[in-house]
């Protein structure tokens, strides 16, 4: 079975998501990662289903390939990837704390704290970031779709504004991998 038009049309659709991101929300992400790892701040990241495999992954690529052989490092925790914890509190509170809960264990004021949803709906995701916001830390949302409530709740955002899940999810990991690039001054390890 050939599929040859269903891919091309998917590379198609990827590419116009693409050519449409907005650079300057790019640039201020990045800016916002960099000054974190100059000031020795923490970076905290996470989401749910495919933007929790995101959010590990580019937590990953920064902690090592942005980190790897420099002298300042980025602090960076994906806290969908603390199972335990996750559970504990799915379990014993409400599956809507399971962010914001560990992140009253760690966040300070001017920590960088990233949200990942592509609906921009996420409960979980939204209550984590309404209190990194009463905290004084920086918000950035990445989300899909026209954006949810996430959007309007964080300082800043990397929105993927398109109706298709699979592609506002390709966006978010794309990038991460473009910060993960120029932040470790181009080089791969």
């Amino acid at each position: 079975m050939a599929y040859v038009k269903e891919i091309k049309d998917y590379l198609t659709g990827l590419t116009e998501v693409l050519r449409k991101l907005d650079v300057a929300q790019l640039n201020t992400f990045l800016t916002l990662l960099d000054t974190a790892r100059e000031e020795g701040r923490q970076i905290f990241i996470f989401g749910n289903g495919g933007s929790g495999a995101n959010a590990s992954h580019i937590t990953g690529d920064l902690v090592k390939g942005a980190s790897y052989g420099k002298e300042k490092r980025f602090k960076v925790l994906c806290l969908n990837d603390n199972d335990a914890g996750m559970l504990a509190y799915a379990n014993d509170v409400s599956y809507d704390d399971v962010f914001v809960e560990q992140l009253k264990n760690f966040l300070n004021p001017g920590d960088v704290v990233v949200g990942i949803s592509g609906s921009g709906n996420s409960v979980n995701i939204l209550k984590a970031i309404d209190y990194a916001n009463e905290k004084g830390a920086i918000t950035v949302g990445f989300c899909g779709y026209p954006g949810g409530k996430l959007e309007s709740r964080t300082k800043h955002n990397v929105h993927a504004n398109i109706h298709d899940m699979q592609f506002a999810e390709d966006v978010h990991l794309i990038v991460g991998h473009i910060a993960m690039k120029i932040l470790s001054g181009g080089v791969c390890y």
